[in-house]
C-alpha cells in the first residue's frame, strides 16, 4: 500500500474509532479558533474604521453586511454542500465520488462567483440603498465595496475549500489557513487605514489581499497528491447528480447567510426609519458580538460535521449522537458567555468602536433588549448543521429559515409599528425562543426515527439524504 493510501486510511480510521470527545476537540478546536480569527476581519475593520474615520463610516460598513452575507451564501452553497457530501462518501468508502465532488465544487465556485460579482458591479449603489444606505453613509459603503468586489472570487474559493479541507481530515491545516488570512488582515488594516491614509477603502484592500494569500494556501493543499482528496484529471466535468447533491445539502447553510442578508436589509431600513444613522451604526456594533459568538458556534458545528457525517455514513449512530450532544453542550457554553457579555457590559464593548456618547447609549439599549435569549442560539446552530451533516436537507433548510425568516422577519415588521426602535431590538430574542421550540421538536422526531433502525446496521444500512 502506498504512503498516500496509508495516510488516507489512518485519517478515516480515526473518524470511525477514536474517542468521540477527543475527535470533537481535535476537529472543533482548530475550527473554532479559525472561525474566531476570521471574525477578527470584521471586528478589526470596525474598530479601526470607527476610531479612525467615525460613526458614519461604521454605519456605512454595516450597510455592506447584507452584500457580504449574500456573497457568503453563494460560497457556502458549494463549500458547505461539498464538505458534507464528501464526509458521508468517505464514511461509506466511496472515494471516487468524493474526488468527483471536489472537482465539481471547484467549477461551481468559480462560475457562481463570476456571475454574482458581475451583478453586484452593475447595480452596486441601488443594492446598497436597498440595504439601508442613506445619503450620508452611501459614499462609505460604495467605496468599501468597489475595492471588495474583485476579491469575492478569492474569498469564496478560500472559505469554501477551507470547509472541504476540514471535512476530509485536515482540521489543523484549515485553522492555519484562517490564521494566515486574519493575521495578514489585522496587520494590514492600520497600515492602509492610518499610515497610508486610505480610510475605509484601505480596510477593503487589506481584506482582499489577506484572503488571496489564504486562498493560495488552501488551494495548494488540494494540489498535493498525498492529500486525502486532491485535484486530478477527469473530475471537473459537471455531473447533474453531483451538482444536485452539493446544492441540496449546501442550501441549508447558504440560506442562513441569504436569510441574514434579507434580515440585515430589513433591520437597516427599520433602524434608519426609527433611529437614523446612529441606530444603524449601533446595529453594526451589536452584530460584531453576536457574529463573533455565532462564528465560534459554527466552528464547533464544523468540527462536529465530519464526525457525524462519517459515522452516519458508516451506520455508527451511537458515535453520531455522542458527537451531537457534546457539540450542543459546547456551543451552549459559548452562547451563555456571549449573553453575559452583551447583557452585563455592553458599554465597554461599544467604547471599543466609538467615542460618541449618543452611539454608545443606543448600542447599550440594543444589547439590553436584543440579547436576553441569545443563550438559546447554540442549540439551533448545532442542530441545523447536524441535519446538514446526515443529508437531511429539508430539515436543515427549515431550521435555517426558522430563526431568521419565518419568525424574525415578521416580528421585525410588526413590533416597530407599536414599539418604535425598541421593537426592532426585541424581535431578536422573541425569534430565538420560537425557533428553539421548532428545533427541539425536529430533534425529538429524528431520534425516534433512529430508534427504529437496528442497533448494528452497518451491513444493511444505506445512508439516505434529502
Amino acid at each position: 500500500m502506498s504512503d498516500t493510501n496509508i495516510n488516507r486510511n489512518k485519517r478515516l480510521y480515526q473518524l470511525a474509532e477514536s474517542p468521540v470527545g477527543k475527535l470533537l476537540w481535535q476537529y472543533s478546536l482548530p475550527a473554532v479558533v479559525g472561525m474566531l480569527v476570521v471574525s477578527l476581519y470584521n471586528v478589526a475593520d470596525r474598530v479601526f474604521i470607527g476610531q479612525g474615520v467615525g460613526p458614519e463610516a461604521i454605519a456605512g460598513l454595516a450597510v455592506t453586511l447584507p452584500v457580504m452575507n449574500l456573497s457568503a451564501a453563494l460560497g457556502v452553497l458549494v463549500g458547505g454542500g461539498a464538505a458534507a457530501r464528501i464526509s458521508v462518501m468517505l464514511g461509506a468508502g466511496d472515494t471516487d465520488n468524493a474526488f468527483r465532488t471536489l472537482g465539481n465544487a471547484l467549477v461551481m465556485s468559480v462560475s457562481i462567483a463570476i456571475a454574482y460579482i458581475s451583478v453586484f458591479a452593475l447595480f452596486l449603489d441601488d443594492i446598497l440603498m436597498a440595504f439601508g444606505a442613506s445619503a450620508a453613509t452611501l459614499p462609505y459603503a460604495h467605496e468599501f465595496m468597489v475595492y471588495m468586489l474583485p476579491g469575492f472570487l478569492l474569498i469564496n474559493v478560500s472559505l469554501s475549500f477551507n470547509n472541504i479541507m476540514r471535512a476530509s481530515g485536515y482540521p489543523m491545516k484549515a485553522m492555519i489557513a484562517n490564521f494566515i488570512g486574519a493575521g495578514i488582515n489585522v496587520a494590514l488594516d492600520p497600515i492602509f487605514i492610518f499610515w497610508l491614509d486610505m480610510g475605509i477603502k484601505g480596510a477593503s484592500i487589506a481584506t482582499v489581499i489577506s484572503m488571496a494569500i489564504s486562498g493560495i494556501y488552501v488551494m495548494m493543499h488540494f494540489c498535493r497528491r498525498d492529500s486525502t482528496i486532491h485535484f486530478r484529471r477527469g473530475i471537473y466535468r459537471l455531473e447533474g447528480r453531483i451538482v444536485w447533491g452539493i446544492v441540496a445539502i449546501g442550501a441549508a447553510p447558504s440560506l442562513i447567510n441569504a436569510a441574514a442578508s434579507a434580515v440585515n436589509a430589513i433591520i437597516n431600513n427599520s433602524l434608519l426609519h426609527y433611529g437614523g444613522d446612529t441606530a444603524v451604526a449601533a446595529a453594526g456594533i451589536f452584530t460584531t458580538l453576536s457574529t463573533l459568538a455565532v462564528m465560534a458556534m459554527s466552528g464547533i458545528s464544523q468540527g462536529m460535521q465530519p464526525i457525524v457525517g462519517y459515522n452516519y455514513g458508516a451506520g455508527h449512530f451511537h458515535r453520531m449522537k455522542h458527537a451531537y450532544y457534546l457539540a450542543v453542550a459546547a456551543a451552549s457554553v459559548v452562547a451563555l458567555i456571549s449573553t453575559a457579555v452583551g447583557y452585563l457590559i455592553p458599554d465597554l464593548w461599544a467604547r471599543a468602536f466609538t467615542t460618541s456618547e449618543a452611539l454608545i447609549d443606543t448600542t447599550v439599549n440594543a444589547f439590553h433588549l436584543g440579547f436576553w435569549a441569545f443563550w438559546l442560539v447554540g442549540f439551533q446552530v448545532i442542530s441545523t448543521t447536524f441535519f446538514q451533516s446526515i443529508g437531511k436537507a429539508g430539515k436543515s433548510i427549515f431550521l435555517s429559515l426558522a430563526r431568521q425568516v419565518i419568525f424574525l422577519i415578521p416580528l421585525m415588521l410588526l413590533l416597530p409599528r407599536t414599539m418604535q426602535l425598541d421593537g426592532v431590538w426585541l424581535a431578536f430574542p422573541l425569534g430565538d425562543v420560537a425557533a428553539t421550540v421548532c428545533t427541539a421538536a425536529l430533534i425529538i422526531y429524528q431520534w425516534r426515527i433512529f430508534a427504529r433502525i437496528p442497533a448494528n446496521p452497518s451491513s444493511s444500512f444505506r445512508p439516505q439524504t434529502l
